[in-house]
């Protein structure tokens, strides 16, 4: 999260919006939106299971968490990409987003 706070301010230049979510109560959130100083929406307390039945997200039913997911939308709401990670790598880069969004723009 830290790194998309970092970019927040590019993010709301170009109009394009961002959410965090998470499976996580609401005070752990909390604790780690003031650690990396997140300005942006998040969601909690996410029901783990349905999220991933709805998106396909990796579910760990044994620690009872969701694995990385990230999504870039289409202004309607379509999924234009998914990116599912179960480790730290292969998750989308806050710069990377921005760039794809940018060329997605400049071809219309």
């Amino acid at each position: 999260m830290a790194e998309y706070q970092a970019a927040w301010g590019q993010f709301q230049a170009e109009n394009i919006g961002l959410i965090a979510a998470s499976v996580d109560s609401a005070q752990r959130m909390q604790r780690l939106a003031d650690k990396a100083g997140v300005a942006f929406p998040m969601g909690i307390n996410l029901d783990a299971e349905a999220v991933s039945r709805a998106t396909g997200a990796f579910y760990e039913p044994e620690r009872r968490f969701l694995h990385a997911t990230g999504f870039v939308l289409r202004p309607g709401g379509t999924i234009e990409v998914a990116c599912y990670s179960t480790g730290p790598i292969g998750r989308l880069a806050a710069e990377q987003v921005l760039s794809l969004i940018r060329y997605y723009r400049s071809r219309q």
